[in-house]
């Protein structure tokens, strides 16, 4: 089967704003990570910005002179205001103040940066920044919404302790989170409205408190595929085993334990779910009956009653009206036989097929899609790169049908 592969939007170059705020010190930070992304930036800064970071610091993070005045001579023709966003991919104003916002709400421009964004032919992201109660202010709130419903994307904000010794919603988002909702907005939203659901990491059987019965999955795939399904514009559900990956941005995580404890969460969730992805390394059998104190070590051989786990991709397949589904073969020999086989047998549309010894704890993975078309190879890459992929080809699988 062949998918209409919809490109990314390129990110080669942005302009970052930056304005008065506590959270200014997170733009060093951030500038360093979107350069270390290959992305050019270009800094502006608020009078206000400079009281909290200095521009040396970012001209130097950035490799580029900041601006600071709507009268310098930032271009060509003298004409910062206008050139800076012309050729951009976008502007971010990380952070953005109340006061910043309002400006944007209201169509002021009394200084480079504000001036910049009225004048801009380019998308506009903001990381709002303020003290708890400025955030829940009505006129905030009418802002914001004002903001959104002009095609700006609103980042954050994130709620926690603020320097201001509160708590609650106004913290500028990490550095980290603001460059994977970049990135996340660069991508075409192939699912956008679809509610996906997937599993992912291994899965830890309890043999008694201390010892069990697991394998070596990283959970890397699954989470990279959650990421992807976010980015594509999903409301994405991620059921997890035993792992210590975080949590993708804008990613619903459930956590758990054992197959049951998978199943269960699965069942909770499948009904609202039009994809599932089952990517976890579910142990296939579990001890009978858990010890309720630890085995102690002697010289005689120990034997264990095990007992096959639930088939939760099967038990999802088989469902009356099921979702979309999705399953991983990991294998170590025939592996296309191997996993087309299974996809028969559990009656799925599409299976990724992969080598267990090149795939297991490593960045990159190299897989076969099957489904009633034949195989479909796929060259090796990166597993975030390969789930975007994946995203693309599931898309436009679900489309079809």
């Amino acid at each position: 089967m062949k998918s209409s592969l919809a490109a990314a939007r390129p990110l080669r170059r942005i302009v970052l704003g930056i304005t008065g705020g506590i959270a200014a010190y997170k733009a060093a930070e951030l500038t360093r990570l979107l350069v270390k992304e290959g992305i050019a930036v270009e800094v502006v800064m608020t009078r206000a910005g400079t009281q909290f970071i200095t521009p040396t610091t970012l001209q130097a993070l950035s490799g580029k002179p900041v601006l600071t005045d709507l009268w310098e001579p930032g271009a060509s023709n003298a004409m910062a205001h206008i050139d800076l966003s012309r050729g951009a991919d976008a502007i971010l104003v990380a952070p953005a103040s109340a006061d910043f916002i309002a400006k944007l709400a209201h169509g002021f421009a009394d200084d480079l940066l504000s001036t910049l964004c009225l004048a801009r032919d380019c998308p506009l992201l903001v990381a709002p920044t303020m003290n708890v109660e400025m955030w829940n202010k009505p006129a905030t709130q009418r802002n914001v919404a004002q903001l959104e419903a002009d095609g700006v994307e609103i980042l954050g904000p994130a709620s926690g302790s603020q320097a201001c010794g509160e708590v609650g919603d106004g913290r500028m988002i990490e550095p980290e989170e603001i460059l994977a909702a970049l990135i996340a907005w660069t991508q075409p939203k192939l699912l956008s409205g679809k509610r996906v659901l997937l599993t992912a990491g291994p899965t830890f059987e309890a043999i008694d408190p201390v010892r069990g019965i697991t394998n070596l999955s990283s959970g890397k795939m699954g989470f990279a595929l959650a990421q992807a399904c976010a980015e594509a514009g999903a409301d994405v559900t991620l059921v997890a085993g035993p792992t210590a990956l975080a949590t993708p941005h804008a990613v619903a995580r459930v956590d758990v334990r054992s197959a049951a404890e998978m199943a269960a969460a699965v069942d909770a969730a499948v009904a609202s779910s039009q994809i599932f992805i089952a990517v976890a390394a579910v142990a296939d059998y579990a001890p009978a009956q858990a010890r309720a104190s630890k085995l102690k070590k002697s010289n005689a051989s120990l034997k264990l009653e095990l007992e096959p786990t639930v088939d939760i991709l099967a038990r999802v397949a088989a469902r009356s009206k099921p979702p979309f589904c999705v399953g991983f073969a990991a294998e170590t020999e025939e592996i296309q036989e191997n996993a087309e086989a299974k996809r028969r047998r559990k009656r799925i549309p599409l299976l990724i097929a992969n080598r267990a010894q090149d795939a297991i704890g490593h960045d990159e993975n190299e897989v076969a899609l099957l489904d009633d078309a034949g195989a479909h190879p796929l060259p090796r890459m990166s597993k975030l790169a390969l789930a975007r992929r994946l995203v693309a080809e599931i898309a436009a699988r679900v489309a079809a049908r």
